[in-house]
């Protein structure tokens, strides 16, 4: 039995299109890779050798600055493609945050795989326009919204995408109990804001009684309705 025939995310994930005998020949240039919290799978300006589907955990994108701090720029989920086809240099690092699965590929193996399958290459391009629409959207959120609009839209964001990994389609019901893969600071660091705010605003939504906090990382949705209005 192949990688791709007991793969959590096939009808997730952008091999989606693919059929069986084309499924195949994905899996003999693929390889299952085990990352541990912390442990880098793309370094930031480096050549771009691999490409990678993830099939369970959570990675970060990040840059650095020229002072040398970090900046996470995007968080992949089950099922998101990561790398960078038919490019020279990767522009970020991914990193595991939880313990994580990837299925790796060759990016010389794989561009040449979806030149011959153009309905993988349409779907990594719907792929990437819905990361660019995600994009945009968090430009919005980092220019214009309050520390409260961010934390709340940041809340819901995470209560959809960190759905357990399996094989039906992105629209599943979003968690109302799940822990952020995510220190405090990081969460600074992803919505532009200091821990200190982070921590008050979600002190303020627990005395509210929009959220639970029962452990530092562990997030209780008790009014979603509350938490969408703040959020705007």
């Amino acid at each position: 039995m192949s990688y791709c025939d007991t793969c959590v995310v096939r009808n997730r994930a952008i091999c989606s299109s693919l059929d069986n005998t084309e499924i195949q020949s994905l899996n003999a240039i693929g390889r299952r890779r085990m990352l541990e919290p912390g442990e880098p799978l793309i370094w930031e300006g480096d050549d771009s050798v691999l490409v990678a589907n993830v099939i369970e955990g959570v990675l970060k994108l990040s840059s650095s600055t020229a002072d040398g701090r970090e900046q996470i720029v995007g968080v992949v989920f089950p099922s998101d493609f990561i790398g960078r086809p038919f490019g020279k240099t990767t522009p970020h690092s991914v990193t595991a945050l939880t313990e994580a699965k990837v299925c790796v590929f060759s990016r010389s193996d794989f561009d040449g795989f979806a030149s011959r399958h153009p309905a993988l290459e349409h779907k990594l391009l719907k792929r990437t326009l819905s990361e660019l629409d995600r994009t945009r959207s968090w430009m919005l959120l980092l220019a214009r919204k309050s520390a409260e609009e961010k934390i709340a839209t940041f809340l819901l964001e995470m209560s959809e995408r960190l759905v357990a990994p399996g094989c039906e389609a992105p629209g599943d019901e979003p968690l109302d109990s799940f822990d952020l893969p995510f220190s405090r600071q990081q969460v600074a660091d992803v919505l532009g804001l200091t821990i200190e705010t982070v921590s008050r605003q979600l002190t303020k939504l627990k005395k509210e009684g929009i959220l639970e906090l029962p452990a530092r990382r562990t997030i209780v949705i008790r009014d979603r309705t509350a938490l969408e209005d703040i959020a705007g």
